[in-house]
C-alpha cells in the first residue's frame, strides 16, 4: 500500500483490513485483465473476492491451503490445550476466530481447487465434506545451495534437534517425554531451537534440567544446525506441511516425525513416523537410532538419496502440473 509514493505499513489499516483491501484490489484488476492470465494463485485471507472475479472470468483459482482446514486446527488445538492447561496469547494463529473460520470457509468454496500440501492436509478437508477431485496435491521443498549436507557424520554422540515455534501444536512436550522414557539423556544430545509461546513453558519446564537437552532461541543459521544433526523430532499435534522436514533431509538428517507433520518420507526408509502424541512408540523409535547406528546410517543415506525431489525446483514442476490439472477440469 503506498500513498504518494510512500508505503504505508500494514499496522496503519490493521492485518485484516489491509488483506482484504488486497482482495478487493486484485478482484478488480482481474475483472479488467482476465485475458492476460491462464489461472489465478491464491493465498489464505486474500482469496474470496479475486477467486469470485476468477471464476467470472472462467479462469482457474487454486487456493493455497498450508495447514490443515481451520476447523480442524481450531479443533485439535484447543482440545490439546484443555489437557495441558495451556491458554494461547490472543491473536495467536491457532486460537479460535469464528470470524476468520467462517472467511476460510468461504474461501474454500469460492476456490475452483484446494492446493493440499501432504495427505494429512488432504484427508481433514474430505473428513468435512470436501470432494476429492476439489483437492490438488502439490508440496513444498527447500533451497538446495542453502541447505547441504556435511560431507560425513560428524563424531560423538547421536544428536536431535526440534526447530520451530515452542508451542502446544508442535509437540515438544511429546519429545521431551519420549526422549526421558528412551533415557537418551544419558547418551545422547537434544537442541531444541525457536522462542516459547506464553503459557507453554510450564508444560516443558521439567523435561529441561536433563542432561543433554539445551534450548536455543531461534537460530540466524537453521542450515548449520540441521546439517550438524542426525535425526530432526517433530511430533506435531497440527501441521500443514513443515518446511523443516524438507530442509533437514537436504542436510541430511533422519526426520523423526509424526503423522499430522505432513513430511515427505516414507515409515522406516526415509524416516521415521508415529501417531500424534505416541510417547511410547517415539521413545523407541529414539532409542533405536542410538542403539543401531547401522538404522541411522541406512535413513540417512535414502534421505540423501532422494534430496533432489524435494527441492523448491521439484515442487514447482509439480504446482506447474496442478494449474495444468486445474485448467483442464474448467474446460
Amino acid at each position: 500500500m503506498t500513498i504518494g509514493g510512500v508505503r504505508v505499513p500494514h499496522r496503519v489499516l490493521g492485518m485484516d483490513r489491509s488483506m482484504a483491501l488486497h482482495d478487493f484490489r486484485v478482484a478488480q484488476y482481474l475483472q479488467q485483465n482476465a485475458a492476460s492470465y491462464d489461472a489465478v494463485h491464491c493465498w489464505p485471507g486474500v482469496a474470496l473476492h479475486t477467486a469470485r472475479a476468477a471464476a467470472a472470468a472462467g479462469l482457474p483459482a487454486l487456493r493455497e491451503v498450508p495447514n490443515t482446514h481451520t476447523a480442524n486446527a481450531y479443533e485439535v488445538v484447543a482440545k490439546l490445550c484443555d489437557e495441558l492447561d495451556v491458554e494461547l496469547p490472543r491473536g495467536h494463529s491457532h486460537r479460535m476466530n469464528p470470524g476468520r473460520l467462517k472467511r476460510e470457509e468461504a474461501e474454500y468454496a469460492a476456490s475452483s481447487a484446494l492446493l493440499v500440501p501432504s495427505d494429512h492436509v488432504q484427508s481433514t478437508f474430505i473428513d468435512r465434506g470436501v470432494p476429492r477431485e476439489k483437492l490438488l496435491r502439490h508440496r513444498y521443498g527447500f533451497d538446495a545451495q542453502a541447505f547441504r549436507p556435511r560431507p560425513e557424520r560428524a563424531p560423538g554422540p547421536f544428536h536431535a534437534v526440534f526447530l520451530g515455534t515452542v508451542e502446544p501444536r508442535k509437540g515438544l512436550h511429546t519429545a521431551l517425554d519420549a526422549w526421558r522414557r528412551s533415557q537418551a539423556y544419558k547418551q545422547a544430545r537434544f537442541s531444541i531451537y525457536g522462542k516459547v509461546v506464553d503459557g507453554y513453558r510450564k508444560t516443558i519446564d521439567n523435561y529441561l534440567p536433563m542432561p543433554g537437552v539445551t534450548v536455543y532461541d531461534f537460530t540466524d543459521d537453521p542450515a548449520a544446525v540441521l546439517a550438524s544433526a542426525d535425526a530432526l523430532i517433530l511430533p506435531s499435534f497440527e501441521e500443514g506441511s513443515a518446511l523443516v522436514t524438507y530442509e533437514a533431509q537436504g542436510c541430511g538428517a533422519a526426520p523423526v516425525v509424526s503423522t499430522a507433520a505432513g513430511a515427505q518420507c516414507e515409515h522406516g526408509v526415509t524416516g521415521l513416523l508415529h501417531e500424534p502424541g505416541d510417547v511410547a512408540t517415539l521413545a523407541g523409535q529414539i532409542s533405536r537410532l542410538i542403539a543401531e547406528p547401522d538404522l541411522l546410517a541406512r535413513l540417512r543415506s535414502a534421505v540423501l538419496g532422494q534430496r533432489d525431489q524435494l527441492t523448491w525446483e521439484a515442487a514447482a514442476e509439480r504446482l506447474e502440473a496442478c494449474y495444468e490439472e486445474a485448467r483442464a477440469a474448467m474446460r
